[in-house]
Parts: structure tokens; sequence; C-alpha cells
């Protein structure tokens, strides 16, 4: 029985791994580039723009058509992205693939910002009402309405339901184990309050939702990067030569040090893309689902959200993560076996073994509520979208009890199927994206000729009326 299990389980392990290192990065990966080129390099010529529409617009008023305000959509996305992948996946990526993976990092996230600003785009235009008078959107939308591939965006709808069934479990886990190895909590203990917790979250809707991550996701982050930033300074010597490292590691094979085992050039590309599209969901899917709610006036505006959300997670949050591990000399300390816990031993060379611990599992015990929060959401939309309302009521129970069973470990077989079925959901949303490229375009160039190049005109206009 037991080989039966291995084989079962290598089998799975060699088809996921297949489908993530070569189809899926290749096709994101081209995908991205070609919607980089087809938008004329949007997210690079107007990234000043995209910051003053987003970051210098928080504090604004918007009257516009929507549920939620743009920021609390951002948040509600950037909720299912920072947590455990920006905080412990980064360094799995360096144990595996060596410093050179950030580099990849921020290669997948630069033309990964075109992709969620189309995805983005596409949920606003082709969202609609739903029976309880919600803005609704996404993949599945867009998909039928805009290409009539009614097969391809079911499919979408129910795999993605299904995913986040394991996805759940998986984040809960991650959780329960921390909190047991930092203060001896109980996995089933932590467990029930997970639940708890998610329960107050999501059974207020995306309004509660919204109101919940526009706090706590901005405050969280915050912290997590001024605590980071701190211990990059305290070893502010180190910078030049990690940089180094980097850059070179990205392009030529490192030797073992210490506990790391070495990696070649593949190895780096390989865990430096694989979690920098993971990080960033860039192509998944799931950030239009919570943007389509937000009260916008143009696609392409809420389409910024997208690009700054991937500026955040990954050039900004993975980036922090990445340095720790890397100036405190962390990734050569702790083996590939016990990656996960290379971030704590990273604070806690200096904040302390106790504090260190304690403040990343903190910090993880709130990000992943509040994803696992927007995960539901996320699955409730499918359900309702095939099934109707009641069965997205159904959907929300049947999260919340995973999210218990994940706690305690249950269920691991499960798991497995993480990996494959995303693969799927991804091919499901991104080759659809590529078909769109006309459309995406169009949005895009109406934005930039109807607002940008009427901003341009009035500040000449302005400029030579100062000089009369």
């Amino acid at each position: 029985m037991a080989e039966i299990w291995g084989f079962f389980e290598a089998a799975i392990a060699n088809v996921s791994g297949f489908l993530w290192t070569y189809l899926l990065s290749i096709i994101l990966i081209f995908g991205g580039i070609f919607l980089t080129i087809r938008l004329k390099f949007f997210q690079f010529r107007f990234f000043g723009h995209v910051l003053q529409q987003t970051v210098g617009q928080i504090f604004k008023k918007n009257k516009h058509t929507g549920t939620i305000s743009p920021f609390q959509a951002f948040t509600s996305a950037l909720a299912s992205t920072a947590g455990a992948t920006n905080i412990v996946g980064v360094p799995v990526a360096i144990a595996l693939g060596g410093p050179g993976a950030l580099f990849w990092m921020w290669f997948v996230a630069l033309i990964g910002m075109a992709t969620k600003y189309a995805e983005v785009m596409l949920g606003i235009k082709y969202r609609e009402k739903n029976e309880d008078n919600v803005w609704v959107g996404g993949p599945q939308y867009y998909i039928k309405k805009a290409l009539g591939w009614k097969w391809v965006s079911s499919a979408f709808a129910f795999l993605l339901m299904i995913e986040l069934i394991p996805s759940v479990m998986v984040q809960s886990n991650s959780i329960a184990t921390q909190t047991e190895g930092a203060f001896g909590w109980p996995v089933y203990l932590t467990g029930f309050a997970m639940c708890a917790l998610i329960a107050l979250v999501v059974f207020g809707g995306i309004k509660r939702i919204a109101t919940v991550t526009d706090k706590v996701v901005p405050t969280m982050v915050l912290i997590y990067l001024g605590v980071g930033l701190y211990v990059i300074f305290v070893n502010i010597g180190q910078i030049p030569e990690v940089f180094g490292l980097i850059f070179t590691n990205a392009f030529t094979p490192i030797s073992a040090v210490g506990g790391f085992a070495g990696a070649g050039i593949a190895e780096a590309l390989r865990w430096g893309v694989a979690r920098g599209l993971y990080s960033n969901e860039a192509g998944i899917g799931t950030a239009p689902i919570a943007h389509s709610a937000a009260q916008t006036d143009h696609p392409s505006k809420q389409g910024m959200w997208g690009i700054f959300s991937v500026f955040i997670d990954t050039i900004v949050i993975c980036t922090v993560s990445g340095l720790v591990v890397l100036v405190t000399g962390a990734w050569k300390d702790v083996s590939a076996g016990n990656a996960s816990n290379m971030i704590n031993v990273a604070f806690a060379t200096e904040l302390g073994d106790v504090f260190g611990g304690a403040f990343v599992s903190i910090f993880l015990l709130f990000f992943i509520i509040t994803t696992v929060g927007i995960l539901v959401f996320y699955g409730e939309k499918q359900a309702e979208y095939l099934y109707g309302l009641k069965a997205a009521k159904v959907m929300r129970i049947i999260y919340i009890v995973s999210a218990f069973i994940g706690a305690i470990g249950g269920l691991q077989l499960i798991w497995q199927f993480l990996d494959i079925t995303l693969a799927f959901v991804v091919l499901a949303n991104i080759i659809p994206l590529i078909f769109l490229h006309k459309e995406i375009a169009a949005i895009s160039d109406d934005y930039v000729n109807r607002v940008l190049k009427k901003k341009t005109t009035e500040r000449k206009v302005k400029l030579f009326a100062e000089e009369d």
C-alpha cells in the first residue's frame, strides 16, 4: 500500500512540476510580454499616473457606480496575495533556486503588471448586478460575454470553486503549525479560532470583507515592511554583496555554501518564476472577482489598481522578505528542507528568538485570516455563477469547515491536487485574455486618448496662459 501511495504522490508531483515549470510558466511569461507590447508598455510609460490614480486617490470620495471603493477592492484582492507566499514563499524560492530567484520574481512582476491590468479592466467592463443588487464579475463573465465560450467560463468557475477547498486547507494549516511552534497552541484551537474569525468576516459579504481588509491589510503590510527594513538597515553593509549575488546568480550557477546546497540557472529561473506568479496571482483570474465590485467610471482606472497591487506585492513585499533572509545570512544557515522557517531565523538574528518567531507567527495569523476570507468570497462567487445564491451560501459553510480540517492536518490527499487544479484555472483565464487582446488594447487606448491626452493638452494650455 505504501508503495502504491508513493507512486501516486510521485505521479502527481511530476504532473504538477511539468505544468508549472514548463507549460504555465511559458504561457504566463509570453502572455505577459505579449500584453505588455500590445498595451504599448502602459505599466512603464504611465507608472507615475498609475500612482497618482491609486495611492493619490485613497482619501478622495468616490461617487461612481459600484459596491465598494477602488481602494477597498484593491485591499480585498491584495488580501489573497499578501501573506504566506510573500513571507514564507520567498525564502523557499531562495533556498531552492538561490538568490537569483529574486531577480526572476522581479521580472515576472514587471510583465505581470500588464496581465493583471488587462484582467481587471475586463472584469469591470463585463460585470453585472446579482439578485442582491451587488456588482459581480470576473473571468467567468468576460469569457462568456466577450468570447461566447460558455463551457470555458463554466469550467473556470467550477475548477476555481473546487481548487479553493484545498487552498483554504493549506493556508489554515500553515498558520496552525506556525502558532503551535511559536506559542505551543494546539492546532485544533487555532482551527476553531480561525473559523470563528473567518465566519465573522465572510457572512457580511464583500462589503464587510472590504471594511476589514482596508484596515487590517495596509496596517499589517506597513508594520511588516517597517520591521523588515529595520533588519535590512542594521545589515546595510551587506547590501552591495547581496545585490551582486542576486544579479550574478540569475544568469550563472551558484555553489553550495553553509546549509545552501547550490543552484543552477534553471533552478533560479524555475523557482523565481513560479513563486513570482504565485505571489501576485497575475493571470490566475482571482483579482478581477474582487475588483469588479469597485466604484469606478472607467475600466482602465480600476485596472491601474491591478498594476499597483503587483508592484506592492512582489516588487516591495517580496523584495523586503528576500533581502531580510539574504543580508542576515539565514539563507546559508537554514537547509532547504526547513526553508519555511528561514524568515523566522532571519528576524531572530536582530529581534531575538522569542520576538522574531512571534512576530512572523502573529503576522501570518492576520494575513491568513484575511486571505482565507477573500478566498471564501471568490469561491462563493463561482458557486453563485454556476448554481445561484443558495449554492454560494452552502459553499461558504464548506470553505469554513475546510479551514478547520486543514488546521488539524486532515485530508492531505486533497492537497496534492492543489497545484494541478490551479494550473487548469490559470489556463482557462490566460488563453481567453490573449484572444481578447484587441479589446484590451482598445479599452486602454480609449482611456489614454480621452483622459491622459486631455490632461496633457490642458497642462500645455495652462502653461502657455501663464507665460502670456
